[in-house]
């Protein structure tokens, strides 16, 4: 389970989250949705310990990220804006260094490697140079990379950003995957497809904070709309903000 009470981050003048609280259940798939430069890449920051807050405080597991970011950080498996992989290993070298600075035993770490390989249908690619892959490569083994330690929490950002179609059908069929087997998932998106496709409960970001957590048919009834994608117009302002521009 994934809470945050309060969060705040400013970055001089700005704040760019102005007191976030929100709850990520186990056992499912919940979106953070608002528009680009709504906080939701710095509140994921936040709690995967990357940025340290300047208010409110974030629990992973009933772990503190802020009185004890290390602990929290094995219950948690993170897939970054932006892949970060080590151009000069292997994909499997990448995901099982990852699982070594995890402290599996090597024997368990290429168990899992070979698993994560084999259920992320990366054969093709697994024992190449990480540099010259594709986007939809990258982020398989970013992906695998981050679930090398069976993390109970699953964090990621835009995880479909610059897939392609097949890509993004493998990552759907994984998320379902690890939501059916009690993990707690918790993305950001801006995509609206990939809300409703996925999504058993979202968070709608706006500004800073949040304006409001139901499940998407909540959402659109508390918007008074059949379209998950007008509800969030209507409840961000955006669409007021149009007309009047």
């Amino acid at each position: 389970m994934i809470e945050a009470q309060g969060l705040i981050k400013r970055f001089g003048a700005l704040t760019a989250v102005g007191g976030v609280t929100l709850r990520a259940a186990d056992g499912r798939i919940t979106g953070l949705l608002g528009p680009n430069g709504a906080g939701k890449s710095t509140t994921l920051r936040m709690l995967y310990t990357v940025l340290a807050p300047d208010g409110g405080e974030a629990w992973i597991d009933g772990i503190s990220v802020l009185g004890e970011p290390l602990e929290a950080r094995r219950h948690m498996g993170v897939l970054p804006h932006g892949a970060g992989l080590y151009p000069n290993l292997t994909a499997r070298e990448n995901i099982e260094y990852f699982g070594a600075l995890q402290g599996l035993a090597r024997r368990v770490r290429r168990a899992r490697a070979a698993e994560l390989i084999r259920r992320l249908e990366m054969d093709a690619f697994a024992d190449r140079l990480a540099k010259g892959f594709s986007q939809g490569q990258r982020v398989k083994t970013a992906l695998a990379r981050s679930l090398v330690h069976q993390p109970r929490n699953v964090l990621l950002d835009e995880p479909t950003n610059g897939l392609d179609v097949m890509a993004v059908r493998t990552l759907r069929r994984i998320l379902a995957e690890l939501r059916s087997e009690g993990h707690c998932i918790l993305f950001s998106s801006h995509v609206m497809q990939e809300v409703a496709a996925l999504c058993d409960e979202v968070i709608v970001i706006a500004g800073g904070t949040v304006v409001v957590q139901a499940t998407p048919e909540e959402l659109k009834v508390r918007a008074g709309t059949s379209s998950l994608e007008e509800a969030f117009v209507r409840l961000v302002g955006l669409e007021h903000e149009g007309t009047s521009a």
